[in-house]
């Protein structure tokens, strides 16, 4: 599986970016891909997370992290295998590298790093 994330660039305050990822070789019926991000001399953090199930045909369910609640949304084109990051209303606190990450079956642990196996290389996000 190859991640590569685009969209990424300065902004002032209140303004809007989209970030994108690209996937290959997402073979799983059942997956799970998050954005998380790290700011300088902070942890990485889960921003938000989409989860594609399978019960006779695909449906999709959405995570966020209270801080991007109402201001960012999570989507999935799956005929592109292409993964979305609409930020709205940002904020300097936003500032930081933004990363694609995935892997199979459930987001129950959506926000936790560790059990991603699969990451992009980062793209930076400055407000």
């Amino acid at each position: 599986v190859q991640l590569v994330e685009s969209g990424g660039g300065s902004v002032q305050t209140g303004g809007s970016l989209r970030l994108s990822c690209a996937a290959s070789g997402m073979t799983y019926r059942r997956s799970c891909m998050g954005w998380f991000r790290q700011a300088p001399g902070k942890e990485r953090e889960g921003v938000a997370a989409i989860y594609t199930g399978y019960n006779g045909f695909s449906y999709h369910s959405t995570y966020y992290a209270d801080s991007v609640k109402g201001r960012f949304t999570v989507s999935q084109d799956s005929a592109k295998n292409t993964l979305h990051l609409e930020m709205n209303s940002l904020k300097p606190k936003d500032t930081a590298i933004y990363f694609c990450a995935a892997k199979a079956g459930d987001c129950y642990r959506w926000a936790e790093e560790r059990d991603f196996g699969y990451w992009g290389q980062g793209t930076q996000v400055t407000v």
